[in-house]
């Protein structure tokens, strides 16, 4: 059975920091991408950022890039999300994703393409006060 544990949420001030933490189990494909979303309450579910476990490559939306990094231990099959310079806007329920496959974020197309999580993790709630 896969699973994904995602962990490190919480409560923190404008301008501070969390890292997130995605552990997936119970697969035994060797190609294959976590990634992150957000739900705020009453928005869409927005897509943050992916790590391609195949090949390093990473993704990033344009609301998070320069603030958010996100890295990779294939042997841990975990991926970490440092999330810096939070603001009230951060505020969200985050959720980790597995995609299966090759994917290749270094290609325009691959990164443009919203590929569809195979699986879900939990949600994590981050909440950042002003």
């Amino acid at each position: 059975e896969v699973q994904l544990q995602a962990s490190g949420g919480g409560l923190v001030q404008a301008g501070g920091s969390l890292r997130l933490s995605c552990a997936a189990s119970g697969f035994a494909n060797r190609d294959y991408s976590i990634g992150w979303f957000r739900q705020a309450p009453g928005k869409e579910r927005e897509r943050l950022s992916y790590i391609s476990m195949s090949d390093s490559t990473t993704y990033y939306a344009d609301s998070v890039k320069g603030r958010f990094t996100i890295s990779g231990d294939s042997a841990k099959n975990t991926a970490y999300l440092q999330m810096n310079s939070l603001g009230p806007e951060d505020t969200a329920v985050y959720y980790c994703a597995l995609v299966l496959g090759w994917i290749s974020y270094s290609d325009p197309m691959d990164a443009a393409h919203e590929y569809e999580p195979d699986y879900w993790g939990q949600g994590t709630q981050v909440t950042v006060s002003s």
